[in-house]
């Protein structure tokens, strides 16, 4: 009998070890309960502007992604509403995601393909004072693929610039 309350207890222990604590869970997910997070969403780039406003300025300078929209609502009026929906999975910022962009009347802020189209949804980066664990910071040639593929690389004459042109 103490044999088994022995192995019981080296099991609570054990598994009480590999167990994060709560206010580590907490810091991962966001969530001071230790529930059911949310995900991180979109906040839009003038949120990245306080902290990182070089960037930001270059960003909103020099990138074509900072003006991304402007095509698009140029030929909206051409476009049917399923292609409409193709040109802003890749020219607004987190098209069909938590805050990200609904329209351009809806949702101005996330119109153009911003920081958090590379960077991944700013909430938790923001809402944590700027934790840079909870940004993508490092960024690879495979994450532009989504908007920069073979077919669009032809249709659109795509010239790949990961670090001249953003920030």
């Amino acid at each position: 009998m103490a044999r088994w309350r022995l192995c019981i207890a080296a099991l609570l222990a054990t598994g009480l070890c590999a167990c994060p604590a709560p206010s580590l869970l907490a810091q991962q997910t966001g969530d001071a309960g230790g529930g059911a997070a949310k995900p991180p969403a979109y906040v839009g780039s003038k949120a990245c502007q306080g902290c990182h406003a070089k960037e930001y300025e270059s960003f909103s300078k020099y990138s074509k992604k900072a003006h991304s929209s402007q095509s698009v609502k140029i030929m909206a009026p051409k476009l049917s509403p399923e292609e409409l929906r193709g040109c802003f999975a890749c020219h607004t910022t987190g098209y069909g995601q938590p805050g990200g962009f609904v329209s351009f009347e809806q949702t101005p802020e996330q119109a153009n393909a911003g920081c958090e189209v590379c960077h991944g949804p700013g909430s938790a980066h923001v809402d944590s004072g700027g934790d840079p664990a909870l940004i993508k910071a490092k960024l690879a040639m495979s994450e532009c693929e989504r908007c920069h593929n073979a077919e669009r690389v032809r249709t659109f004459n795509f010239k790949p610039m990961l670090f001249a042109g953003a920030h």
